[in-house]
């Protein structure tokens, strides 16, 4: 019985985001887990308390993102692997991503359960998640609130889903990808003694080698070209005067109507 997180590192949602001269973006000095991944990663050990599964925290990407994977560590997950091919270097899409992400699965062997969070915060973005799942052939429940029931014994899993219309129970058979959302659980933070393992432990980087595939197959599908700022918005405030309520209103309906808005 094994349950897969899949995290990252992101920026932290309160640093100033500027576009460099060259096109790139600065993020700013601190990386931080992504947020959604917190509410993943505590799901997965509360699972692991529950039903004495193994928890593996996975990353796809460069070795900024390694204090993410050491934060699941740190809170109790088993093991830790990198993702990462030079042939990734000039930037992945989520294709790519979900290529790699499926391929690390099914080296592993028997993985029962892959959990994310609901989105990447920095890109605002989930579909890698369901392309992640159609690699590897798994039925995808988006959008958890809650795991009401799970047998890994008899390969199944019920769960409540958030949909525009309301919550939604819904059932599956294992192995399967789920995304949760942030009110699943109260995630769990780190200990000093989980702090000081963590620190210690050595993450495996796995490339296309390890994972049995072609480089060709982790280059970008899409080029990210550059960044640039929007244009910068400006305007003319102007203050309407008047004794009363109605005089100024009265004013306002004028100067609409002279610059033809009304």
């Amino acid at each position: 019985m094994h349950v897969v997180v899949l995290t990252k590192n992101t920026p932290d949602t309160e640093a100033a985001v500027s576009v460099k001269p060259d096109g790139s973006i600065n993020y700013g000095d601190k990386l931080v887990i992504n947020p959604w991944d917190e509410y993943a990663i505590t799901e997965a050990i509360l699972l692991k308390g529950a039903h004495n599964v193994k928890v593996t925290v996975m990353t796809v990407g460069q070795e900024e993102h390694n204090e993410a994977l050491k934060h699941g560590l740190a809170i109790g997950a088993d093991q830790a692997f990198r993702i990462w091919d030079q042939a990734m270097a000039g930037g992945y899409d989520s294709l790519v991503y979900a290529r790699a992400a499926a391929a690390a699965i099914k080296k592993l062997g028997d993985v029962d359960l892959v959990i994310f969070g609901k989105e990447l915060a920095d890109l605002a973005a989930d579909q890698h998640i369901f392309q992640t799942a159609r690699k590897l052939g798994w039925s995808a429940l988006g959008f958890v609130a809650k795991i009401e029931a799970v047998d890994f014994n008899a390969k199944t899993i019920r769960v409540r889903r958030m949909t525009d219309h309301g919550m939604q129970i819904t059932a599956s058979r294992l192995p399967a990808v789920i995304s949760v959302l942030k009110d699943i659980n109260e995630p769990k933070y780190p200990t000093f003694i989980g702090i000081r393992k963590a620190a210690k432990a050595e993450i495996p980087v796995w490339d296309a080698a390890e994972l049995s595939l072609d480089a060709a197959a982790l280059a970008p599908n899409t080029k990210l070209v550059r960044y640039q700022e929007l244009p910068k918005r400006e305007g003319v405030v102007e203050m309407i005067d008047g004794a009363t309520a109605q005089e100024k209103a009265a004013k306002l309906v004028d100067r609409l109507i002279e610059e033809k808005i009304l």
